[in-house]
């Protein structure tokens, strides 16, 4: 199979002249951050979502009434302004450029498609795609096509007055996106490779409050592949192979995700568990953790997990700090304070509950290193975190970027995967970890 690759961005690159400094837009970025963990654990524990009802009319036929049936009655809600990364590529023959954040939460690419009615697209920074403009764009017919429209989810059906297949998403924010599915094209600026896409064309989203950011046109889910339908990135490609590797936060460089092939080592891998009531989430086999040599138990419905509608660990590139069940963290905590005893210890900072003095006229201090075991205790299992993947420096202080909370999920975020080589392997159901990969 050919390789589609194209770049990503900290998203921070973008909005750093809106900040007066490292620690203002460290902390934009935290702010960020539980939203969209409390988003994640209240999809995973309790399958909440909320919506808006629909009035639907009657089909004129057998075909029509199989096709209508699963208008959308309600509106899905996701969250997506916790996005960390930024994807560039190009749209259709005009060839946009576009700057789309990408969610491993999510399972829809959409993005602004013009022309707008009303005023109903909001303002971006570089020119909008309009779909009139491009000689490979097809909206999809939601009769003929309707095994495309009629995935498992109430955010998509076929218009009442039509065959159009519609889309309407919110975020739990309040933005809100509506619009059509459609396909065209897209390349991959790094390999130039062209390939079509089914998309949300985008025509309003001015409905919800607050507006998106102009800096981006849309998002690019890259959720899990699924083999029962869907429009994530990986799920249309087909791809058993998806590879990533995240900028450096705050970095100028960009980095690369790929799908089918990966340039990054797989020495270290954790299981990619399965879960039929949440396929996008990639979830993992974290079996033990270690603050040096102190081991911090983990609760069984952590590293046993598999299939159920509570506990586990997933990976999710949208949030900055991991988080760990209130119990675990309590622990976690506690033995990292005894390690780190020598290091002199002060009031948190904001959301952290550990930090430490630094000294801006002596050396950094040294943490306790941080040792992640998945499925056994063996070498080939260890993902060891040096301390800048876990220890965040703001307002002049070191502290724990690790937190607690009171839900049986665990979220290993962007935090300590920064700079670290991602290959997604849902042949092998495997997730690879490559240290000190891109800038």
């Amino acid at each position: 199979m050919p390789s589609y690759t194209f770049t990503i961005y900290d998203r921070d690159l973008f909005e750093k002249s809106k900040f007066k400094g490292y620690d203002s837009l460290l902390k934009s970025r935290l702010a960020r951050c539980p939203a969209r963990a409390y988003y994640l654990a209240s999809i995973l524990e309790n399958g909440n979502t909320i919506g808006a009802n629909r009035t639907l009319t009657r089909p004129h036929n057998a075909q029509e009434s199989r096709a209508r049936e699963k208008v959308p009655k309600t509106t899905s809600t996701h969250f997506i302004n916790g996005g960390s990364y930024v994807a560039s590529f190009t749209l259709g023959t005009q060839q946009i450029k576009s700057y789309l954040l990408i969610d491993t939460g999510s399972d829809l690419v959409w993005w602004q498609c013009g022309p707008c009615k009303g005023n109903r697209c909001y303002k971006q920074k570089d020119p909008l795609y309009v779909s009139t403009n491009s000689k490979t764009y097809r909206r999809l017919d939601c009769i003929v096509q309707s095994e495309s429209c009629l995935i498992a989810s109430p955010s998509y059906g076929c218009s009442p007055f039509g065959n159009i297949c519609l889309y309407d998403v919110s975020y739990v924010d309040g933005a809100r996106t509506k619009g059509w599915i459609a396909d065209d094209v897209i390349t991959f600026v790094l390999d130039r490779n062209p390939v079509r896409i089914v998309f949300g064309c985008g025509k309003d989203q001015a409905s919800g409050t607050p507006h998106f950011n102009g800096e981006y046109y849309g998002i690019a889910g890259i959720g899990r592949r699924r083999m029962s339908g869907g429009y994530s990135l990986p799920t249309q490609f087909e791809a058993v192979i998806m590879s990533l590797c995240l900028p450096r936060f705050f970095s100028h460089k960009g980095s690369t995700i790929s799908f089918y092939k990966t340039p990054f080592k797989k020495t270290t891998s954790a299981e990619l568990l399965p879960n039929f009531g949440f396929p996008i989430f990639y979830f993992v086999n974290l079996y033990k953790f270690f603050i040096n040599d102190k081991e911090i138990p983990l609760n069984p419905s952590v590293w046993s997990f598999r299939n159920d509608m509570t506990g586990g660990v997933i990976v999710d590139t949208g949030t900055t700090i991991t988080r760990f069940p209130q119990d675990f963290y309590t622990l976690l905590r506690n033995i990292f304070r005894m390690e780190a005893r020598d290091i002199p210890e002060v009031d948190p900072s904001g959301a952290f509950g550990t930090c430490y003095e630094a000294d801006p006229s002596g050396p950094e201090p040294k943490f306790p290193v941080v040792k992640l075991y998945f499925g056994r205790e063996n070498p080939n299992n260890l993902l060891l975190l040096a301390q800048d993947r876990f220890v965040v420096n703001i307002n002049g202080k070191y502290c724990l970027s690790f937190l607690g909370w009171h839900s049986s999920v665990a979220i290993l975020e962007a935090s300590q995967l920064q700079v670290v080589g991602l290959t997604f392997d849902t042949s092998a159901n495997t997730l690879s970890f490559d240290l000190d990969a891109c800038d």
